[in-house]
């Protein structure tokens, strides 16, 4: 049987080749954000982990923020020093509860973040002797790269801080003061957007520095998605990935808002989400997710 001359095949064949040329072209607009930089593969929220993703050309690095008693920014993911991943640059294990806004950055420096293999991630490459960065030196190695990447990267941080343990951070408007001053300083305000479950963060943000962009952070489904969102003073929702569906990405988008979940590490995972039509992905593993988009 043909069809205006062609086969049925041929149609379908061809039907095909559009189709997938439709969903290579709108999963190449996904930003890809490098979860704690490249923590599938190296220690997380180190340097060697953000620098690596910045060589693979992510669009986004990726991390999070403590406030050390002596009132420096650095990058870390738990408030408390994570004896499963930290030990002591001589070697002693972590065995006190150790909280990062009661240390000076002297006595964060004394860890080892990366001698310890985490457990959730067996093909992560150990770094020994790798310690717990300031923000200013991760901006550091970021502006003072030769990477081409280095020069149009953005920053998707964290602000770690639990309304339930005032003791493990500053308050929201000092938290996002200290975090300012660095952004600031190295004149990046254009390429950071600040992100929190800690809406207060985030209000504060856009009081401090209205037109820094702002992401909201989601564990739970919220009554609606975008009042949420537009209530915490943010441009973006971030939810868990497995939260949302193609309902809430129409309704989102239909708002201005955009959509990029955290934290997808799967070939399916990734399909899904293209598939829903999210604007970016946060993974821990960008290389693969940057290979099933066409851009390595």
């Amino acid at each position: 049987m043909t069809i205006f001359g062609k086969t049925k095949i041929g149609c379908i064949i061809l039907a095909s080749a559009i189709m997938t040329n439709v969903a290579i072209s709108k999963s190449k607009q996904i930003e890809v954000q490098g979860h704690r930089g490249a923590r599938s593969v190296l220690p997380e929220n180190s340097l060697p982990a953000l620098r690596h993703a910045l060589e693979l050309n992510v669009d986004t690095l990726e991390f999070d923020m403590g406030v050390t008693k002596d009132g420096v920014v650095v990058v870390v993911h738990d408030q408390k020093v994570n004896p499963v991943i930290c030990q002591y640059q001589d070697g002693t294990p972590v065995s006190q509860e150790l909280w990062i806004h009661e240390l000076t950055l002297a006595q964060v420096k004394a860890f080892d973040c990366g001698s310890k293999l985490n457990p959730r991630f067996p093909l992560q490459t150990t770094v020994p002797g790798t310690q717990i960065p300031s923000l200013a030196e991760v901006f550091d190695m970021v502006t003072q790269s030769d990477l081409p990447q280095a020069k149009t990267v953005l920053f998707n941080i964290e602000t770690k801080s639990d309304p339930d343990k005032p003791h493990a951070q500053p308050e929201p408007e000092e938290f996002v003061k200290a975090v300012l001053k660095v952004v600031n300083d190295y004149d990046l305000a254009d390429r950071v957007c600040l992100q929190s479950f800690d809406h207060r963060t985030l209000i504060a943000a856009h009081k401090q520095a209205p037109n820094m962009l702002r992401a909201a952070l989601f564990r739970h489904i919220p009554d609606d998605w975008v009042q949420a969102t537009l209530a915490a003073k943010a441009d973006i929702v971030s939810p868990y990935f497995k939260l949302i569906d193609k309902g809430d990405v129409t309704a989102i988008h239909k708002a201005g808002l955009r959509v990029i979940p955290w934290t997808a590490n799967t070939n399916e995972e990734w399909e899904q989400l293209v598939d829903l039509g999210v604007d970016g992905i946060i993974t821990d593993d960008p290389e693969p997710l940057l290979e099933k988009l066409g851009r390595r």
